[in-house]
């Protein structure tokens, strides 16, 4: 036992109670506030650049090839983030990823200046767009690996489930705040009660401009707090160091030598994540423009009067998945230690799979969408159990490059599916005769991606693996 455990144990710590029940040893606690920082920034603007997008002239089209491109950085990052964390410890990895976000946030803040540009058919302000997911992706992406094997090598195998929802307890209480935050931006814009079925104005689109430009420069600020802060406060001296990056030799060697409880998870995660991939950037479209559905106040707030316009009121909505996220993952963590991992987070993947038909054909009511987007919180619940199911059985030092080869894998599979649900969305022509194909069909894509997810959530439940740590009760 070190010198400075002896010492904890003779002087009572007020937090220990706090600290034990939540895991939060220095680096995990140092990382969570760091996810909080960036989580502020992503939720803030991550969820609203499709809205963005059509405000600056993009079609459903070029919005679900965004999501797409979105999906290949997911894909190629994490490996190659892990290995280098693995590599370089932790500590340098992250900050440098945290510098990489926080200049894609500015190049999305200068997107704008650019829209009267065009190259081909397509404005560079939307070009800027896509360049500028290259380096906000960074941070998230490259920096997953890294998280896991920081919650990896700071709390013991049978406390992991623990562990992630302390992570995901700070970073999801951003994901609360930071909705909030931009709701409060989208206050003073006015939509016309015909927006849904005329598309956005002129005047609403330079509105939802202007208020998201504010928007990304609350996220530069938060940016650069986090990045600093994980720099100075994260202790390295733990960090434990894999071996060199190989290429792509040692990519197929870490796949060959994926723990076997993995890939019944990894199939299953990956039927759940196409499903959930296709129409997961559509929400907010949903919400604004699909639906329209705003809030009418029985009283009266600066700068929106009497009522809230449909991109305020999104705002509130993914507030208050969070506030049921926030209440539900530490529970559902505990719950884990007693029943095991497996139900925990089939119970995520069967939310995951069944709230894109709930949302596409609810009725155009504030209460429902309220109901719906407080039961899509409950998806989170499943979170942490998930993360502990994927890197409890990975050997020391190695987290890092476990957790990248599962997400490569996962991740490559899941590109296509933005730009698959984007094309249902919009529709599309045969480009030699111009024959309309499909009709767009935002109620076809939202339903297929329905059934993708029930039958990814069904597999996890007939062959998904339990962690042996978590087994019978074990994490108890």
């Amino acid at each position: 036992m070190s010198l400075e455990q002896d010492a904890s144990e003779e002087e009572p710590d007020p937090f220990d109670a706090y600290r034990q029940f939540f895991a939060l040893e220095r680096d995990v606690l140092v990382l969570s506030l760091a996810m909080f920082a960036f989580s502020l920034g992503f939720q803030m603007t991550n969820r609203y650049i499709p809205e963005y997008m059509v405000a600056l002239g993009a079609g459903g089209l070029v919005v679900g090839l965004f999501g797409t491109f979105g999906n290949v950085i997911a894909a190629v990052y994490p490996y190659p983030g892990g290995a280098i964390s693995d590599r370089i410890g932790s500590r340098y990895a992250l900050t440098v990823f945290g510098l990489c976000s926080t200049l894609g946030f500015g190049i999305w803040l200068a997107a704008p200046l650019f829209s009267d540009v065009t190259i081909g058919p397509v404005s560079l302000a939307i070009v800027l767009i896509f360049a500028g997911l290259v380096f906000s992706q960074a941070w998230k992406s490259f920096g997953l690996g890294a998280t896991y094997a920081i919650v990896k090598q700071a709390v013991p195998p049978s406390r992991l489930a623990a562990g992630f929802a302390s992570t995901e307890s700070f970073r999801r209480t951003a994901f609360l705040i930071g909705p909030l935050i931009a709701a409060a931006f989208f206050l003073p814009i006015d939509v016309p009660a015909e927006a849904a079925d005329v598309g956005l104005t002129d005047a609403v689109a330079a509105e939802i401009v202007a208020a998201f430009q504010w928007i990304l420069g609350v996220a530069i600020v938060f940016g650069v707090i986090g990045t600093v802060a994980q720099h100075v406060l994260y202790d390295s001296s733990g960090d434990s160091f894999g071996k060199q990056f190989q290429g792509l030799s040692q990519i197929r060697r870490d796949f060959r030598e994926m723990p076997d409880e993995l890939r019944p998870l990894l199939i299953a995660d990956t039927l759940v994540r196409f499903a959930n991939g296709m129409v997961y950037i559509f929400f907010v479209l949903v919400v604004t423009q699909f639906l329209g559905v705003g809030l009418e106040l029985p009283f009266s707030v600066p700068f929106a009067g009497d009522s809230l316009s449909p991109q305020a009121y999104f705002g509130l909505l993914l507030g208050l998945e969070m506030l049921v996220a926030l209440l539900v993952m530490v529970p559902a963590a505990k719950i884990a230690e007693r029943v095991g991992l497996k139900p925990v987070v089939a119970l995520g993947f069967a939310v995951y799979a069944i709230f894109p038909l709930l949302l596409i054909t609810a009725p155009a009511s504030a209460l429902v969408l309220a109901v719906l987007f407080a039961f899509s919180g409950l998806r989170f619940a499943g979170l942490p159990a998930h993360k502990a199911l994927i890197v409890g059985p990975a050997e020391m030092g190695a987290g890092g490059r476990v957790t990248g080869s599962y997400y490569l894998v996962r991740n490559l599979i899941v590109i296509p599916s933005a730009a698959l649900g984007g094309l249902i969305w919009a529709g599309f022509s045969n480009p030699l005769t111009g024959e309309v194909i499909l009709e767009g069909s935002p109620v076809l894509a939202f339903s297929i991606a329905t059934v993708i997810g029930v039958v990814g959530t069904g597999y996890f439940l007939l062959f998904g693996e339990e962690f042996e740590a978590y087994a019978n009760g074990n994490g108890a």
